[in-house]
């Protein structure tokens, strides 16, 4: 019986760490974005844009997930360069909307 370790193949966890956190937490204060992806929303499938953002990020050094379905989130993350992160940033509520500032 052949022996997975033995194939050489290395494992990459693709999981982010740290606690989720609700956005209400984390509004209105300085945050670092390390990473993010983009998935079909489980639970809003048939609003907005249909995705859920996972944020990987950090507050004064404590790990956390933020999931949002947010429009402008999404907009805006995906235009961000991949050489530009960790970024600090700002999300801030305006109307209805989350965005970064």
């Amino acid at each position: 019986m052949n022996n997975f370790k033995s194939f050489g193949i290395p494992t990459i966890p693709k999981g982010f760490k740290g606690d989720k956190i609700k956005m209400s937490k984390i509004l209105n204060r300085e945050i670092v974005v390390h990473d993010y992806k983009l998935e079909d929303s489980k639970i809003y499938k048939d609003r907005g844009t249909g995705k859920c953002l996972h944020l990987q990020i950090s507050i004064l050094g404590d790990d956390h997930i933020i999931f949002t379905s947010s429009g402008p989130l999404i907009d805006a993350i995906q235009q961000v360069p991949k050489d530009k992160f960790p970024f600090q940033t700002t999300i801030i509520q305006e109307s209805e909307r989350f965005i970064f500032t």
